[in-house]
């Protein structure tokens, strides 16, 4: 079971939180401010933080910041009112994974933690797990019920960029930009030859699909 730790100063929303997590199925330690937050992390095994920003003592954008600089990579969600797109970036400058506006949609809060759990553990196990599909970054293999196959680094690269994020679209130049390093002898039609390999290889793969997004680049289904 995860543990999911609610750093907030209003004890209502505290508690609604603390209650939608719990019935779905999550375990929950709560704090008051980012003091508080810091204190129970020394004692208390948390694997993601839902996180206000103004707060008595601590706020969250330097809660964030210290536990960054003490190198904690637990994934965080900042919940605030604050909307305007100076928080945000400074949100992020700080360390936050992700970021929601208040009032705070419950189903959309529950996706965003689920997503933001997955992708610690791709994190720290180097491993994607989709149905009976699993893609190790240690030794670049595709595992299937057909065998394990090892495949050219790029490749592999664009794929285990792809199946981290579940439906987000990339566009050619984000996929050139992280995985060809802005090499100046490859273009972005060099993604497109990439992509096509990798259907073919795993077109009779039925965990997965790459899909063209018209327009914009491309994205993973499962």
């Amino acid at each position: 079971m995860f543990r999911i730790m609610i750093v907030e100063d209003d004890e209502n929303t505290r508690k609604l939180t603390e209650a939608v997590l719990r019935q779905h199925g999550y375990d929950t330690v709560c704090a008051s401010d980012g003091v508080e937050g810091l204190e129970i992390l020394d004692k208390t095994h948390v694997d993601l933080i839902i996180l206000d920003v103004m707060m008595p003592r601590m706020d969250g954008f330097e809660f964030t910041k210290t536990l960054r600089e003490c190198g904690w990579e637990i994934p965080i969600l900042m919940v605030t009112a604050r909307e305007s797109h100076i928080d945000k970036k400074k949100g992020f400058l700080s360390g936050t994974d992700d970021y929601m506006v208040k009032p705070v949609d419950d189903e959309e809060m529950l996706l965003r933690i689920a997503a933001l759990l997955r992708r610690s553990k791709i994190a720290v196990e180097h491993k994607i797990t989709i149905g009976s599909t699993v893609l190790d970054y240690d030794s670049m293999t595709v595992t299937t019920p057909e065998g394990t196959s090892e495949l050219p680094q790029k490749e592999f690269m664009l794929l285990f960029m792809l199946l981290s994020y579940k439906d987000k679209i990339f566009t050619r130049r984000q996929l050139m930009d992280e995985i060809w390093d802005m090499e100046s002898n490859t273009d972005e039609r060099t993604v497109d030859v990439h992509i096509n390999r990798l259907r073919e290889k795993f077109k009779n793969n039925k965990d997965f699909s790459i899909l063209t997004i018209r327009g914009l680049g491309y994205k993973a289904v499962y």
